[in-house]
């Protein structure tokens, strides 16, 4: 039997958001929550019936709010708002993340502060259980009302428009309509309003972000490690004497993480008394830029767990007598985090790709320049480098911040806006990048690491090692290396490296997590 979570009363985390979207826990509304709903809706029918001119609900939307709409009028109003507001465009955002918007949405409804109807919310739990799950363009959003156009998108189904990804195909929502004879809902007043009123796409392209950003991380380290022993790098900067002195959390959980990835590898030990006495920075200060980075996930997390667990729509309505219309759908609190999110990815593969320069310079005994006994007739590994440099210096042009933009929107009545929704996609596109990178030093390393046989790490990065070189072989003459660098590259999005090097620790009883390992490996 599947776990169930509680919408609009238990708190949301990203990777609760995430289970729910893969049908790993069934999303429900307990009788409380529906009590609660209902009374908002009663709410709002009750205002109307008063006639007394509250935004959104009996007037007009943004520049309109002085235009009053007559009581018979006001459900017309709400299917019109979801009709005009529909106007994006570009390719569909991909499937996992329009059904992390609706349940985000449908969380944040149900915590009763917004008028929407009990039957409203079945219907969306119905398309989240039943996987037809809406169409939504990737542009259109400002991030000012929230994200007005994608929402409106994501909920045209609910009244016969629209189109739905549904058993692998796109079909128009009138064919879901008559494969499981539904019809359409008659949207009561500011229905249509607190469904597009919100972040609910740039927040779950930030859940999506936060997943992915995470695997990198965890990631980097792994590579790096791997690298630190190709090239015979020294562990004392990574000392937790150093490191208390600085005590930066992510900066500490790194260095603990290499030291425990490292623990009793003879390739470090053969070179404990060696004349060398630093080592670059890319291999040097890997806590303190791998842990920046790791800080800034943090920060995002703590960040999109409170704005999940939020009431994000306008008006809120807190009884018939008590409605503020107010800003909470600015997309501001988010934006900025996203856009640091967005640096913070990019630099772990700005340092990735240096390690895989210096892996390719003929500087550390044993590895030969361009990671090859042979070059000249063959150019070894120098051209893979290109690669990571080219999404390096894409990366850098991503990284310009969306919130620091602004362009005014319904005629001056949304005259400041985030920008979030563009700072979300972007983040998710350089991490996507990143994969890539980390993926190309997983190879450089590993044949780095060739040329110190017959030393062995420890058992963790060992075992890491020979998982590479089940799927990949040691390179020794020129040959097409695309296929291995994807090969390389699936290792690092899939995440089977860190499933592997847990699964180690727990066997061989090593210490793989750190003290900080809960704020950092929990989410």
């Amino acid at each position: 039997m599947k776990t169930t979570f509680q919408y609009g009363q238990q708190l949301l985390t990203a990777s609760i958001a995430l289970s729910i979207a893969k049908d790993e826990i069934q999303g429900i509304l307990t009788e409380e929550t529906r009590k609660k709903v209902r009374a908002s809706a009663s709410a709002v029918e009750k205002i109307v019936a008063n006639g007394k001119p509250v935004y959104g609900i009996n007037t007009g939307f943004g520049p309109l709010c002085t235009t009053m709409i007559s009581p018979d009028q006001t459900r017309k109003l709400q299917e019109n708002i979801l009709k005009s507001h529909a106007v994006g465009v570009g390719e569909p955002i991909p499937i996992d993340i329009s059904k992390v918007m609706m349940i985000l949405k449908i969380h944040a409804l149900a915590k009763g502060y917004s008028g929407i109807q009990e039957a409203t919310l079945d219907r969306m739990i119905w398309h989240v259980e039943n996987n037809a799950i809406p169409v939504v363009p990737k542009q259109g959003s400002v991030g000012a009302s929230g994200d007005l156009a994608p929402l409106s998108h994501l909920f045209l189904p609910l009244i016969g428009l629209g189109k739905v990804h549904y058993k692998g195909e796109v079909i128009p929502t009138q064919k879901l309509f008559q494969l499981h004879q539904l019809a359409s809902i008659p949207l009561g007043p500011k229905e249509g309003l607190a469904l597009i009123n919100g972040t609910q796409f740039m927040a779950a392209f930030g859940v999506k972000v936060l997943e992915r950003f995470y695997n990198i991380l965890a990631h980097a380290d792994i590579t790096g490690a791997m690298m630190l022993e190709g090239l015979l790098g020294s562990i004392k900067p990574f000392s937790s004497e150093l490191h208390e002195l600085r005590p930066y959390a992510g900066n500490q959980h790194v260095a603990q993480t290499i030291l425990n990835l490292l623990h009793e590898s003879e390739i470090v030990h053969s070179h404990a008394a060696c004349a060398r006495v630093q080592d670059p920075y890319s291999l040097r200060c890997m806590p303190q830029v791998h842990g920046a980075s790791r800080n800034a996930w943090l920060h995002l997390k703590q960040t999109l767990e409170i704005e999940i667990n939020s009431v994000t729509d306008n008006p809120v309505v807190f009884d018939e007598n008590h409605t503020i219309s107010g800003g909470n759908f600015h997309g501001q609190p988010i934006a900025m985090p996203l856009d640091y999110a967005c640096l913070a990815a990019s630099e772990i593969g700005n340092i990735s790709d240096r390690r895989i320069y210096l892996s390719l310079e003929g500087d550390t005994p044993g590895v030969p320049k361009l990671l090859l006994k042979e070059t000249g007739l063959n150019s070894g590994f120098m051209i893979p480098q290109y690669t990571t440099a080219a999404l390096a210096s894409e990366n850098k042009g991503l990284c310009f911040p969306s919130s620091a933009d602004s362009i005014p929107t319904s005629l001056g009545q949304e005259d400041h806006v985030s920008m979030g929704s563009i700072g979300a996609r972007k983040a998710l596109q350089v991490i996507e990048n990143v994969e890539k990178i980390l993926g190309v030093e997983l190879y450089c390393a590993a044949q780095a690491v060739d040329f110190h046989a017959p030393l062995k790490s420890g058992k963790i990065m060992t075992a890491l090692y020979e998982h590479v070189r089940t799927k990949i072989k040691h390179v020794t003459e020129d040959q097409i290396m695309y296929e291995d660098m994807e090969i390389a590259i699936e290792m690092i999005r899939s995440g089977e490296l860190l499933t592997i090097a847990r699964e180690v620790a727990e066997k061989e009883g090593l210490e793989l997590e750190t003290q900080w390992s809960g704020d950092f490996d929990k989410w």
